[in-house]
């Protein structure tokens, strides 16, 4: 009788989801599911909840309803505290848990580059929580200034910091909702004279695409009124206030919101491993998403850093957490098979971002796309990979209402709680 394998995945988001996925097809292995939330998030969609398109419940779906025929996996929601790697244990707030293999997918949080002080003068975006509270602040800035249209000016002033996907999907998408969807609905104000403005550190918009897409994204969020600003590095983030280092020498900039989308860092959890770590607390990992020391320990997503054969970093993008999640539940499944294990190989199937309506840019396989074709790929691939039948045609039923009536569906101002006022109240749940 074959003996049973007991593999514990920290961690329901793209790669976590595809390692379970394949391992729960061999019944001999026994799977146990952490994750902080009981909700699997399409992040990136995020944007689109944030920008009022999408409901939350349109990009997030709860584990336990995809797990639900899986009999061999458990999902818990809990938080891992520590890590005993010698005893191979994971350790809950009360409990711990054994393990034979385990894949850490934790992911990743807004990172500020060691400025963890920007942090109460900005927004992130990594979150559901983020993105309504983005939501909310977004459009009580409009009914504030409905109210106080002497102030109308300084309330519909964004800035977006980081230039990469994020920032530009989100910079496309609140210039849309402002100069497109509710211009005729206020009158008082015009929407259209909100000013977004977009900053990129770097030379280019989305450094990780071709130049050539780079240059047309910037053309096209300046043709929308987004005014981008490149080569322009913060240097502090104050309280409505953000200075920069520019070409033409340090500059202060003044919004009512400041949106960080510059970047990431590993989530907590990493602190308590014990392993090296990158300048953003990302785990180093061995050419087997593994560590020399720890074989039965797989790190995947954007939580490790692993480099190519070229010796570079491999993107913190979905693609990747899916291909890692697959390989390391198929190592798992071929070591207890005694198999030799292959390296981990990553194939590049091409990059996407959208501007805006009926404008994306895309690189698939090199071939660049661009404006409407490029908007359409860009809306079938989301469609495809989002989790959940429900959630495809909810957000396919949305997206041709808005691109047929120019409306955004989820302009619901629901007040959340401050993130001190939810750790209370979780806290106090768990007594």
């Amino acid at each position: 009788m074959k003996e049973t394998k007991h593999v514990v995945i920290i961690g329901a988001g793209f790669g976590g989801l595809q390692a379970v996925k394949k391992l729960a097809k061999d019944k001999s292995i026994r799977i146990t599911l952490i994750d902080r939330s009981n909700h699997h998030l399409f992040q990136p969609l995020l944007y689109q909840v944030a920008s009022a398109v999408l409901s939350p419940a349109d990009i997030a779906i709860p584990i336990r309803s995809l797990m639900h025929k899986k009999k061999n996996v458990t999902v818990l929601m809990d938080t891992v505290t520590e890590i005993d790697k010698e005893n191979k244990q994971i350790i809950l707030d009360d409990k711990r848990i054994s393990y034979d293999y385990l894949i850490l997918a934790a992911g990743a949080k807004t990172g500020y580059f060691g400025h963890n002080d920007w942090m109460k003068y900005t927004l992130g975006l990594k979150t559901l929580f983020d993105a309504l509270r983005i939501r909310n602040l977004i459009l009580k800035s409009f009914e504030k200034a409905e109210n106080h249209p002497e102030s109308a000016k300084e309330l519909m002033k964004y800035i977006i910091i980081g230039g990469g996907p994020t920032g530009v999907e989100l910079a496309g998408s609140l210039a849309e909702l402002s100069h497109s969807i509710i211009n005729n609905d206020f009158r008082n104000i015009d929407t259209r004279k909100s000013e977004i403005i977009l900053i990129e550190g770097g030379a280019d918009l989305i450094p990780s695409f071709n130049r050539e897409l780079s240059i047309y994204a910037k053309k096209k969020l300046e043709k929308r009124n987004v005014r981008v600003m490149l080569n322009s590095r913060v240097m502090n983030i104050e309280d409505n206030k953000v200075f920069l280092k520019t070409s033409e020498g340090e500059k202060t900039l003044t919004a009512n919101i400041i949106i960080w989308a510059a970047g990431v860092e590993a989530v907590n959890l990493n602190n308590t491993f014990g392993l090296p770590e990158d300048k953003q607390k990302r785990l180093i990992v061995n050419r087997y998403c593994s560590f020399d020391e720890y074989p039965e320990i797989y790190a995947i997503g954007d939580s490790v850093n692993f480099r190519d054969e070229d010796g570079k970093s491999l993107p913190g993008v979905s693609a990747v957490a899916m291909q890692q999640g697959r390989y390391a539940a198929s190592a798992i499944r071929d070591l207890i098979k005694g198999k030799e294990l292959k390296p981990f190989k990553y194939t590049d199937k091409g990059s996407m971002a959208t501007i805006g309506r009926k404008d994306a840019v895309a690189d698939i396989f090199g071939i660049k796309f661009t404006g409407f074709i490029g908007w359409l790929m860009w809306l079938g691939l989301h469609l495809f990979y989002q989790v959940g039948f429900k959630n495809k045609v909810s957000i396919l039923i949305t997206w041709m209402w808005s691109y047929l009536t120019f409306g955004a569906s989820a302009r619901l101002i629901q007040d959340t709680p401050g993130k001190e006022e939810l750790e209370s109240m979780l806290y106090s749940l768990k007594k």
